[in-house]
């Protein structure tokens, strides 16, 4: 059985929560950033107050976003430590 054809645990998702973002990145840092990991359907930043620094970045594969995200979590990006779920 191939890793992409297999039964992936439910909590395994397409779209990652990105935390810890600094205020300035701009999305096309964060489509260079995690686009190294697979194609990438959508970025959407948060801009509110309570939800500045904050993105969700939705993959097209769902392997590919785990990888981003074991990759990710926890990598130092414009001097700060992501948080990647």
């Amino acid at each position: 059985m191939s890793s992409r054809g297999g039964k992936l645990a439910p909590e395994v998702n397409r779209a990652l929560f990105v935390k810890n973002l600094s205020y300035s990145v701009t999305p096309e840092e964060l489509f260079d950033l995690f686009g190294k990991f697979g194609p990438i359907r959508q970025v959407r930043q948060g801009i509110s107050t309570s939800t500045k620094g904050t993105a969700f970045v939705v993959y097209e594969d769902v392997m590919d976003a785990k990888q981003a995200c074991d990759k990710l979590n926890g990598y130092n990006f414009q001097s700060r430590y992501l948080v990647v779920a």
